[in-house]
């Protein structure tokens, strides 16, 4: 089903070991509007969405695969380098006493992934529009974290995330208006 290339989607930089800034974008890698739960709730969706648009839920479902990565990239060329002190008090002590540096699904307050970010109605219409308030959603984490960062190489990574984020949403905006009208055509048998 994939061919994968090994190399990032979009290059990411780091410029200084940041373990603060790592905590936030754990927001991104484990969070309810992240990037894992988003590739998840797209292909999952993907069983019970008509034939017209499977293929936007499987095409955005794996570039969020590529984002988790990409996140995951920035986590640890964030926190590779730091010392325990470091990650204590950068808000991260109790990740650090579970996990050392390896990554963990969490939030940014260390809330652990949990299946129920993942929403599937069963209803096309009801999941698109669940998959655009999700990309809403993560543009604004995004826009977020390029306000409290200030270093410029993640910045780059984080805008094209966030950039990937509203093309996202336009294309699920799309699929609704795609499925609205073969509501409204007659069907013969």
């Amino acid at each position: 089903m994939w061919v994968y290339e090994k190399k990032l989607q979009y290059p990411v930089k780091v410029r200084d070991c940041n373990p603060r800034l790592a905590k936030y974008l754990i927001e991104q890698y484990g969070g309810a509007d992240g990037e894992l739960a988003a590739a998840l709730r797209y292909l999952n969706q993907r069983y019970t969405i008509p034939d017209k648009v499977i293929g936007l839920l499987t095409d955005i479902g794996t570039e969020e695969f590529a984002h988790l990565e990409m996140i995951a990239t920035m986590i640890y060329k964030l926190t590779k380098d730091a010392k325990p002190q470091q990650m204590a008090e950068a808000g991260l002590g109790d990740h650090y006493v579970n996990h050392d540096s390896a990554l963990f699904y969490h939030d940014a307050a260390g809330n652990p992934w949990t299946a129920t970010y993942i929403q599937a109605k069963g209803d096309p219409i009801a999941d698109l529009y669940e998959d655009i308030a999700a990309e809403e959603k993560a543009r604004a984490t995004y826009q977020w974290l390029i306000d409290i960062s200030d270093d410029p190489d993640i910045n780059d990574s984080l805008r094209f995330l966030r950039e990937r984020e509203i093309v996202h949403s336009m294309r699920f905006r799309e699929a609704v208006e795609i499925l609205k009208d073969e509501q409204g055509k007659k069907k013969i048998f």
